[in-house]
């Protein structure tokens, strides 16, 4: 239709229609033409029925008149009229003219089904009627069909005009159709039409969106012509940018310049779109300051790219000062804005401008409501969540599916399951993201098994199932730790050929979650092309499994595969060295984050913090967390957890106050490291003041782990009868932890009365572990029943549980040494027994004498005294004498508890052996020391 506008444009221009007085006696002149171009058509449409019913209007007028009219509802998209205007004519004669008109206008205003019937009835088509009809199925997005009209139209003889091709290739483009392009590029070339401008610009743009910019670039370069048209540029600008050739599309841009061709609106938009990329922010900078000097910076499409560009690049400030010197805003601009919000993570702001929108009279359209509905699922806002949903209901807009995904993402967000779920079954239509959404939604929202029969009735129903919804279902299997399920959907991945790197790592962790190590390392090594994230994934895998030393065999094999370790790396493997005590290992990451530039701050600060904590060298975690200038609340919590697990409950407190000066807000895992050192320090009225600002300064109810702290603390300090009371008075039924510490204080503090009510609401208890049983077991060998020792031991063994095994390792010469109690595994075992020996004798004359009520076995005396020797942390310790030089300190990490015995024996071998001995147990670190130790007997 382009070409019948064109053609016909000098009269069309000049059709005026004027009723003078001579005509229509009475009334004054009217000019359709004029009212038109007021953007009156009521008017026009008055004008018209009045022109109409006049016997003197000749019918070459009347047809302009309604050629006209149908041209302004072209451009308005104003189909009623257009439509109203159809019967009109319908009355009386239509012209092939006008039948070409009504083609157009029902194409333009999106009915493809009345431009057809217009086109079907028309009898004699001109060239003019086929491009009509051509422009229609392209505006409606039905290219298929418009590529099938065209071949009618060769088959037909239909002789093509210039403007047949823009159309088509347009189809083409849409489609990637590069051959059928390719054809109708030649038919162009042998009707002559190739070097047509506008027909040149539609080629670029075809063989940009099939994906052949070469092609493009080719045919832009051979135009005969001093590429003076701007349109062909904009063209090839726009084709760089569509194809992700930013660079090249912007030094298009500076040749074009260059040439002297003049920029407008369409080639500063496709310039400013090639610098999304936050690299090339400053070129857009640039292109920011040549449209301030030209007279397109109050162009409203260009002021929208430069907010876009703006957003994108992460410069908000930016766009917003565009934003705020505009005169005049359309829905773009504000969308625009308010999606650069969402997506720099400044929701806030978001609802702020959301709320000026509404002010400026502007109506929410469905882009709009997708960010505001984003913003108060990021923000955890459930009422203005809820607000949108209401105004997305009355609007008309719950029927849009993405809208609808959208909503349930909000209220997975906002922990809203209960009408998380109503919306998803709201939906008329679901799709594949609708599913994935609901189904992540209930995994992260913990309702793991809605999560496992969502995706049964997926399976059932025979949907189609992505790696993304795949991975939201192995979230919901790892909280379950249930093996069973996980294997069950790894044999679906596998049947259903879904694994991808990103897939197989969630498998590797999620094996590594509920214990199966032996096939997360299976599915570890059948990954091909292992990225970052496998090998990051498999070192987790074995340190969530207990197995640090095969995490850090992993992470030093990342050197040899070339693979640079990122942070998240990094920090497992610190995590790895903190659970070996392994200060030299520990030293030598710190020192390679120094060496590749990572910035100790953040979560490596925090994870070195408390590396060197847990591998007693607490000065050092110190010197850490003073060199970080902007302390989160986990470095606060890490470092007063240091502390606490040293004995420095006085300088954890004292932390505490620092950290509440600084405005920073305490949570329950603050609290727990507060009340962990107050408890390893003796500080039972400091402790107790702890936990009443926890409850009513912050209003943070306490958990379970605070409540057995307490009950800890209370019995430590030897207020057996408070503790007591504090249990009975406590709003939560007591966990097995709480009554464990009850018990463990009733035998240090000899309460036998209490002692046996904490044993027996223990054996109550639901908790499955076997410390509890070994505790109530040692209770009752302390006390000499030992029918009710293997009474316990025998119910321990039905239930499929062991003890677990005492052991101790050291660090010597960067490798680890690791022994169990009457250990003859290790190589130079006999000379380690030999020197123990040795060493024993002399601390007997020190005073040692062996405390065999610590051992809870129905055994003689010397047997018992034997058994005490042989532990694992005096063998570990008796290795460290004979190989390390003599005043070096020794570092020693047992898996459980130091019993009373060894306790004294290391006081002791402190003061002999004249050495810093550091051992850290199960709760804490004991830093022994001519003869003394940190914990000053109270652990």
């Amino acid at each position: 239709m382009r070409s019948l506008f064109r053609c016909g444009a000098a009269q069309l221009h000049a059709c005026t229609i004027t009723m003078s007085t001579s005509i229509l006696s009475g009334l004054k002149p009217i000019s359709v033409n004029t009212l038109l171009n007021q953007g009156a058509l009521k008017p026009a449409f008055e004008s018209l029925t009045l022109l109409s019913s006049h016997p003197l209007t000749p019918p070459s007028r009347l047809e302009h008149a309604h050629s006209l009219l149908l041209d302004f509802c072209t451009t308005e998209k104003a189909l009623p009229q257009g439509q109203q205007l159809h019967a009109r004519l319908l009355k009386s004669h239509v012209s092939a003219f006008l039948a070409t008109k009504l083609v157009h206008m029902y194409g333009k205003c999106g009915s493809l089904s009345d431009a057809l019937k217009v086109f079907d009835g028309i009898t004699e088509r001109t060239i003019f009627t086929w491009n009509a009809m051509l422009g229609a199925f392209v505006s409606s997005g039905k290219y298929l069909e418009a590529i099938e009209l065209y071949r009618e139209m060769r088959v037909r003889g239909v002789a093509l005009d210039a403007c047949t091709f823009p159309s088509v290739l347009k189809a083409c483009g849409a489609l990637g159709a590069t051959r059928s392009g390719a054809e109708i590029h030649g038919v162009a070339v042998k009707c002559g039409y190739g070097e047509f401008v506008f027909v040149c610009n539609a080629l670029i743009s075809m063989y940009a969106k099939c994906g052949d910019l070469d092609g493009a670039r080719v045919l832009f370069d051979g135009i005969m012509m001093e590429k003076e048209d701007a349109v062909s540029w904009n063209s090839i600008i726009s084709a760089h940018v569509a194809g992700g050739k930013c660079l090249q599309a912007l030094s298009l841009f500076r040749r074009m310049q260059e040439v002297g061709v003049e920029s407008n609106t369409y080639t500063f938009v496709a310039a400013l779109q090639g610098c999304e990329d936050p690299s090339f922010v400053k070129l857009g900078m640039e292109i920011h300051g040549a449209v301030l000097k030209s007279n397109h910076f109050v162009d409203i499409y260009v002021a929208n790219a430069l907010i876009a560009m703006y957003a994108k690049s992460g410069r908000m400030e930016d766009a917003v000062r565009v934003f705020e010197s505009m005169l005049c805003r359309d829905c773009v601009s504000w969308n625009t804005l308010l999606s650069g919000l969402v997506q720099n993570e400044l929701c806030s702001d978001a609802l702020n401008y959301f709320r000026d929108m509404k002010g400026s009279g502007l109506k929410f359209d469905q882009v709009s409501v997708l960010n505001l509905i984003a913003a108060s699922g990021r923000l955890g806002n459930l009422l203005k969540g809820k607000e949108v949903h209401a105004y997305v209901i009355r609007n008309g807009m719950d029927s849009n599916m993405q809208i609808g995904n959208t909503v349930i993402d909000m209220y997975a967000k906002c922990c809203c399951v209960k009408y998380m779920g109503h919306a998803f079954e709201c939906m008329p239509e679901k799709d594949l993201i609708s599913w994935t959404t609901v189904i992540a939604g209930y995994a992260q929202n913990e309702c793991h098994l809605e999560a496992m029969n969502l995706f049964r009735m997926v399976q059932v129903g025979g949907m189609h199932v992505d790696p993304m919804m795949v991975g939201s279902i192995l979230q919901a299997c790892s909280e379950l730790k249930s093996k069973n399920f996980v294997r069950e959907i790894h044999g679906y991945v596998l049947k259903r050929d879904l694994a991808d790197t990103v897939l197989q790592n969630a498998i590797v962790n999620v094996y590594g979650e509920v214990g199966h190590i032996d096939y997360a390392r299976r599915v570890f090594e059948s990954i091909k092309s292992k990225d970052i994230v496998s090998w990051t994934s498999m070192i987790s895998c074995f340190i969530h499994n207990g197995l640090p030393v095969e995490a850090l065999e992993l992470f030093y094999t990342l050197n040899q595969f070339k693979i640079h370790p990122d942070s998240v790396a990094l920090i497992s493997a610190l995590s790895a060295t903190a659970s070996l005590s392994s200060l030299k290992k520990g030293k030598e990451i710190h020192g390679f984050l120094i060496r590749k530039g990572f910035f100790l701050e953040g979560p490596i600060a925090s994870s070195l913090v408390d590396t060197y904590a847990h591998c007693g060298n607490v000065e050092n975690s110190r010197k850490i967390f003073n060199s970080v200038k902007k302390r989160d609340l986990i470095l606060w919590t890490s470092m007063i957890n240091a502390n606490g697990m040293h004995g420095y409950g006085s300088k954890a407190i004292a932390l505490f106050k620092e950290m509440t000066d600084e405005n920073v807000i305490p949570d329950h895992i603050t609290f727990l490291a507060l009340l962990y050192a107050c408890s390893h320090s003796g500080l039972m009225d400091e402790g107790k003041r702890v936990f009443d600002i926890m409850k009513y300064e912050y209003k943070l109810e306490p958990w379970p782990e605070h409540y057995a702290c307490m009950v800890d603390l209370l019995s430590r300090s030897n207020s057996l009868e408070e503790a007591h009371r504090f249990v009975r008075n406590m709003p939560i039924k007591p966990t097995s932890e709480i009554w464990c510490a009850l018990l463990s204080a009733s035998r240090i503090h000899s309460n036998k009365e209490l002692g046996e009510l904490a044993a027996k609401k223990l054996l109550q208890s639901d908790t499955e572990n076997s410390g509890k049983y070994v505790l109530i077991s040692n209770i009752f060998a302390a006390y000499g029943r030992w029918n009710e020792v293997e009474e316990v031991r025998f119910r321990m063994k039905g239930n499929g549980m062991k003890k677990t095994p005492g052991c101790s390792w050291i660090e010597v010469e960067n490798k680890i040494h690791t022994f169990m109690a009457r250990d003859k595994f290790h190589p130079k075992s006999d000379d380690i027994c030999l020197k123990l020996s040795q060493f024993t004798k002399l601390l007997e004359k020190e005073g040692y004498r062996a405390q065999t009520k610590f051992v809870f076995h129905n055994v003689s005396e010397e047997e018992k005294m034997q058994m005490l020797y042989r532990h694992s942390e005096r063998l570990a310790l008796s290795y460290g004498l004979l190989v390390t030089p003599n005043g070096t300190s020794i570092r020693i990490t047992k898996n459980l508890r130091i019993c009373d015995d060894c306790h004294t024996f290391f006081k002791i071998a402190s003061k002999v052996s004249q050495r810093t001995l550091v051992v850290r147990d199960a709760n804490r670190f004991h830093h022994f020391e001519r003869g003394i130790c940190s914990c000053r007997d109270f652990w």
